[in-house]
């Protein structure tokens, strides 16, 4: 079966809000219960990402298993970073909200090579509980710059791949 990275729809929504509970309860599970809590990302969000095509979906076979955003342009939370600093401040896109439903490996791969054929340049962040991610952009060659803030004030590590 062929694995396909495509931009996601309206008709998406309810998979993809079934893949991010699953992330939730993942994620909680294994130490990082404050990321995304019980109702991030929320709905709106995920619909205003579909309206600007920068949500993406996996699919296999008619079944959507994984989802992250694309977002091209200055992210606002980057614009502040301590404990370091941006390796280039060319321009980039970033990777958000990645989630799987853990029917399959290879999503955080197969994200970052479809990322790659669109951007060079790419920045992502994560919170500090959520070790599997820390280790996942780490193995594929982001660096660490420092520490970013959310609109809201927390703190979020930041990483870059140029």
């Amino acid at each position: 079966m062929s694995r396909t990275i495509r931009t996601a729809t309206a008709a998406d929504l309810p998979a993809v809000l079934g893949i991010y509970e699953k992330a939730r309860a993942y994620m909680a599970r294994t130490g990082n219960p404050n990321q995304w809590g019980s109702t991030n990302p929320p709905r709106s969000q995920l619909e205003a990402d579909i309206a600007r095509g920068t949500l993406y979906v996996h699919e296999e076979a008619g079944a959507v298993f994984g989802v992250f955003a694309l977002i091209p342009g200055e992210d606002p939370t980057y614009g502040r970073i301590d404990g370091g600093a941006w390796r280039s401040d060319a321009p980039y896109r970033t990777i958000h909200r990645i989630a799987s439903d853990g029917s399959r490996s290879g999503v955080f791969a197969d994200t970052l090579s479809f990322c790659r054929r669109i951007e060079g340049h790419l920045r992502i962040d994560t919170h500090a509980d959520n070790r599997i991610m820390q280790a996942l952009v780490r193995k594929h060659g982001f660096q660490y710059c420092g520490v970013i803030y959310l609109a809201n004030g927390d703190p979020r590590l930041a990483y870059e791949l140029v």
